[in-house]
């Protein structure tokens, strides 16, 4: 029996116009209603997950920052892992070259959430996310100057080629932990370097742990390469018809696309279809 519900947000319970299918919230709430915790495991911050968060009916779980932070809907905080900010230091100290990518986020309420040397407001490939978190957004230069406590992760972003690069460059350490999440078909990467051991997988291996619940018992839902840990703890993984082919080709089960509602057609085959 399923008893815990991750779902990742990008690409996975929001369609390709980053809107959430009603038919999705209704799988959500009909998942919650048969006595199942929903959590949702993302990249984003809690701000930034707050206008999908706040469509969705409670409970809910928040696993954020690719796993650093877990919080409440009401933004309580339940479990963190900062990222040293002597290790945040080294890692850009490391990849000069990759300093105008950069910025350093942290687990703050109000302004100064994510830092950067300095801000293009007109960059094409960003302009929508700075004019959407412009309330949130600082600069330091140098960046290193902002590291005055602890932050959640070293955020790098840009094209495929140049974040696959900068993914291979940095991995392998065991200062600090790596995650890569790609949009080939808009040519967007980003790489995110956290807590050493810190994922969305272990993440929800110790909430799962904490709330008492097995493996096998858990059912995560994900479409791209940062959702990978966190497919391989569940029980039931299951793959978005729009999934990478890393994922696909792991022999995991395999649902709808996000512009099918591909998460409502999971959640009513392995959880809703078993209860009834």
């Amino acid at each position: 029996m399923i008893r815990l519900l991750a779902l990742d947000i990008d690409g996975t319970l929001l369609d390709s116009h980053g809107q959430l299918p009603a038919e999705n919230i209704d799988a959500v709430a009909r998942a919650i209603e048969h006595g199942v915790e929903v959590a949702l495991a993302t990249g984003r911050r809690y701000d930034f997950a707050r206008p999908v968060f706040e469509q969705l009916p409670s409970p809910l779980t928040l696993v954020l920052s690719n796993g650093a932070v877990v919080k409440r809907k009401d933004g309580e905080t339940l479990m963190r892992r900062l990222l040293p900010r002597e290790v945040a230091r080294e890692v850009l100290e490391a990849v000069p070259q990759h300093r105008h990518e950069a910025a350093v986020t942290f687990d703050r309420v109000g302004e100064r959430q994510i830092v950067y040397q300095v801000i293009d407001w007109d960059h094409p490939r960003h302009q929508k996310f700075f004019a959407a978190n412009r309330a949130y957004l600082a600069e330091s230069n140098p960046l290193e100057d902002c590291l005055t406590e602890d932050p959640v992760q070293v955020m790098f972003t840009g094209g495929c080629r140049e974040m696959r690069d900068l993914f291979n460059e940095l991995r392998g350490s065991d200062r600090y932990s790596v995650a890569l999440t790609e949009y080939e078909f808009r040519d967007f990467s980003l790489v995110d370097v956290m807590q050493a051991g810190c994922s969305k997988g272990s993440a929800l291996a110790d909430w799962a742990r904490t709330r008492g619940y097995a493996p096998n018992e858990v059912m995560a839902v994900g479409d791209n390469l940062n959702d990978i840990e966190m497919l391989e703890f569940a029980g039931t993984p299951v793959v978005m018809g729009n999934g990478i082919p890393d994922l696909q080709a792991r022999g995991w089960a395999v649902t709808g696309t996000n512009d099918e509602a591909g998460v409502a057609r999971a959640v009513e085959t392995f959880i809703l279809g078993k209860a009834s």
